[in-house]
């Protein structure tokens, strides 16, 4: 139980629930009806710091003792980041596994869960070993909160032991941090702005959002403008590169460090910006393949990826808002973009059961003369917070535009400016840097000086 086996991979995706082996009736309505409750809180708290990330293809055989455990692992296996791998729970803890594996082959990794003491974990562990293949990773879901238990199995082989009760995104990291590569470098978190419909500015916002958290975080950003043919990142930073993001999605297979450094624009010390070409002289039929695969290369090297996603309903586009960290859905407060939004968010929460639920941010607000949803009937109606709602001024987010500057640039763009900050500062979970606030010790020391 110990090295992952690469040559071992399941037939193909998904996930079952086993009722064949190791469940009596009663067990399996038990676990049915944990996966069907609703009003599950989609992300704990104690989340917020995991950022697992996705899992490569193999097959994992979870043998649980409680219905609610095996809900948690149910719901991980639909996430996002278990794609690619297949997942099947059986209930009956580590004497089901001892039987199972009797018979048939052991997968790339076992999940057990047990409410034994030490000695007797450690006794049906090794009679579960002797049935294993030696490439067989286990993992141990116990209820005793017992470090010299957790050494012990470290010991013996085991490649984590974690306390129940679990939520579905602390499976899915400790699955992670067993395939991932110790030496690779952090990944960047994929922020996507979507507008709800056409015309909302959501390309000004995250050009502007990106903007500011490149310059008052210090944060490296870069923002991918994906609008290959009428993309406005060149234009509001007043460059006109000859290469770009359609250079990229062409070849994704040679793109690497090297290569995207020579199709970034540098902006600022810390904001670069992969352009659009915005040219209509190739169609724009692009495998849906490749923006995940320069997505991926992009956020190797830097902390935040802003994606500027147009407003588009295709396969690749849904696959990047569902593969996001974090999705910004903007409109205007109207009926047409109260109903895209609900719309979008909905199926963004039941696609992306353990991830934050999308943003909700309205701009153009007060316009003279049009009527507007106000943002707390939005809100409502939406079901989901709106966290910012940027005030519409003409004179400001034009000549930010002609001029090629963003909002923070322009000293009279103060209430724009502060709603985007709000938003810059919840997406990254940090303050601006500036001075900090002396303590009394620092009070006391300069007065002395």
């Amino acid at each position: 139980m110990a090295d992952f086996a690469e040559n071992l991979s399941p037939d193909d995706d998904g996930f079952d629930i086993a009722e064949d082996f190791g469940s009596s009736e009663d067990q399996s309505k038990s676990l049915t009806a944990a996966l069907t409750t609703e009003g599950l809180s989609p992300i704990e708290p104690s989340d917020a710091q995991l950022n697992p990330r996705p899992v490569p293809r193999i097959s994992i055989d979870c043998f649980c003792d409680s219905p609610e455990t095996g809900a948690s692992v149910q719901r991980a296996a639909e996430d996002r980041r278990l794609a690619r791998t297949h997942t099947t729970v059986y209930m009956g803890g580590i004497a089901a596994a001892i039987d199972h594996y009797a018979t048939r082959a052991t997968p790339n990794l076992i999940l057990v869960e047990t409410k034994d003491d030490g000695q007797d974990i450690l006794d049906g562990l090794s009679q579960l070993a002797d049935q294993c293949d030696a490439t067989t990773k286990v993992i141990v879901l116990g209820a005793k909160n017992d470090i010299l238990l957790y050494r012990e199995l470290i010991q013996q082989g085991v490649s984590d032991y974690m306390i129940t009760p679990l939520t579905p995104l602390q499976i899915i990291d400790s699955i992670s941090g067993l395939y991932a590569d110790r030496d690779a470098s952090p990944i960047g978190r994929v922020v996507v702005f979507v507008g709800a419909k056409g015309g909302v500015g959501a390309s000004a916002l995250a050009h502007n959002v990106g903007w500011l958290i490149a310059e008052e975080a210090n944060d490296d950003v870069t923002i991918v403008d994906f609008d290959v043919a009428f993309g406005t990142a060149g234009l509001d930073f007043n460059q006109e590169p000859t290469q770009g993001v359609s250079d990229a999605l062409a070849s994704p297979e040679r793109l690497d460090d090297v290569l995207l450094d020579r199709l970034l624009v540098r902006c600022t010390d810390h904001l670069n910006v992969l352009t659009a070409p915005a040219a209509l002289d190739k169609d724009t039929d692009i495998d849906p393949g490749s923006y995940e695969a320069v997505l991926d290369v992009v956020r190797q090297s830097s902390p935040v990826v802003i994606v500027d996603l147009p407003h588009v309903w295709s396969a690749w586009s849904k696959q990047v808002m569902v593969a996001a960290d974090e999705v910004v859905i903007v409109s205007t407060p109207d009926l047409a973009g109260l109903r895209n939004t609900k719309n979008l968010a909905d199926l963004l929460v039941l696609a992306r059961p353990n991830d934050a639920p999308p943003r909700v941010v309205l701009n153009q607000c007060g316009i003279p003369k049009r009527p507007e949803v106000p943002a707390k009937d939005f809100a409502e109606a939406v079901g989901r917070e709106v966290v910012a709602a940027v005030p519409f001024d003409a004179m400001l987010f034009g000549t930010a535009a002609n001029n090629g500057q963003m909002l923070g640039e322009l000293k009279s763009a103060t209430k724009p400016t502060d709603e985007l900050r709000k938003l810059s500062q919840l997406l990254t979970g940090r303050q601006a840097q500036g001075k900090k606030p002396q303590g009394l010790f620092a009070k006391l020391m300069g007065r002395k000086k």
